[in-house]
């Protein structure tokens, strides 16, 4: 069995109070921004797309945080929270070096780390459903 299968409530609350800081910006969402990525966006419907994007990132730190104690949502929170730290990952490197040097350097990092810890998730759990399936069809 993976580290990570063992130790996935822990990795998925620790992934979900970081993911849930985020509400910051549904908050102040200029300071964000500027500590985030260096520059601001302008106007009210910068302001409602920040705060918008804010609390749909916390929603998925709140799901990681439920998942971690209802072990059968885990595939489902565990893919939704992955594509969406993949989808961020990705257009920040798409975008250069840039916006790396902010604080979206360090949360494309930990992102991508939590990343791979999720897939570890779900490469261990394969395998303990082969091994299952092994076992099952030797004792029949």
């Amino acid at each position: 069995m993976l580290w990570t299968t063992r130790h996935i409530k822990g990795i998925m609350l620790l992934s979900g109070v970081l993911t849930c800081t985020m509400l910051y910006a549904a908050i102040a969402p200029q300071a964000a921004l500027s500590s985030q990525f260096g520059s601001s966006l302008q106007g009210p419907v910068a302001e409602v797309v920040v705060r918008s994007w804010a609390v749909l990132i916390t929603l998925v730190g709140g799901m990681l945080l439920y998942g971690a104690y209802h072990p059968a949502q885990r595939p489902l929170v565990l893919a939704v929270a992955g594509t969406s730290k993949l989808a961020f990952v990705s257009l920040v490197l798409t975008q250069g070096g840039a916006l790396l040097q902010h604080q979206a350097g360090i949360a494309v990092a930990v992102d991508s780390l939590f990343v791979l810890l999720y897939a570890g998730y779900f490469a261990g759990r394969a395998n303990q459903v082969k091994l299952a399936n092994v076992a099952s069809s030797r004792s029949t």
